[in-house]
């Protein structure tokens, strides 16, 4: 799953894993990362998900990262606001009040590139990627964040036999595997989701989990 597919799977709207709504686990949960007002909020293969304008609604300064083109200039025309354009190769920097939008390649960026973030938050980011990519992204996600700096993880648990991913079943052995090295881990909530998610009920599953953690970098 390099670049190229995601980009064909947005060309061609095959984007089953967009919500309309935000998130409720982020809703109800957010508050439990205790960051400073106007914390700067570190948003991965964000697409064009409401949870950006829900954070900044809260008011963080929200950075998204996010590789098609075409999903972050969805999300500025459906927030109905204009943004600006700049270059900061290899990214293209798309922002609008608090919210600002690296288009290109998550596994390209670097503390030097980005303002230092408070915090991040994961959606749909680590249950997009394949099991060899899942460890890669976990380095450079730890690589990005100071020392205690806190995010909300969301993963999905599912009989992965039932469905292919993405999204794939993330299990909490491996977030604890993939993410023990360099942060502090705690499971906060857990959400029986099937019914919410009827599009992944249609493609088989049987059950559905979704596990919040909160996550701090030490």
């Amino acid at each position: 799953m390099d670049a190229a597919f995601w980009l064909r799977r947005w060309r061609e709207s095959q984007i089953g894993w967009h919500h309309d709504e935000v998130n409720l686990q982020l809703e109800r949960l957010w508050a439990e990362l205790e960051l400073p007002a106007a914390g700067r909020v570190l948003v991965p293969l964000c697409g064009k998900s409401r949870d950006l304008a829900w954070l900044a609604a809260q008011g963080q300064r929200v950075l998204g990262v996010e590789i098609s083109p075409l999903a972050v200039e969805a999300f500025f025309r459906e927030q109905g606001v204009t943004p600006t354009s700049r270059a900061l190769a290899p990214f293209q920097v798309w922002s609008a009040g608090l919210i600002e939008i690296l288009c290109g390649d998550f596994f390209a960026l670097t503390p030097e590139l980005m303002e230092a973030v408070d915090g991040f938050y994961d959606r749909a980011s680590l249950v997009a990627l394949p099991p060899p990519m899942r460890r890669r992204y976990a380095t450079c996600l730890a690589g990005l964040l100071a020392n205690g700096s806190r995010g909300l993880l969301l993963s999905l648990e599912y009989p992965q036999s039932e469905m292919d991913g993405p999204p794939f079943s993330v299990s909490a052995d491996e977030v604890q595997a993939l993410f023990e090295r360099s942060f502090r881990i705690r499971l906060l909530h857990t959400l029986n989701a099937l019914e919410s998610n009827p599009k992944l009920a249609e493609r088989g599953l049987s059950r559905l989990q979704e596990k919040a953690y909160l996550l701090q970098r030490h």
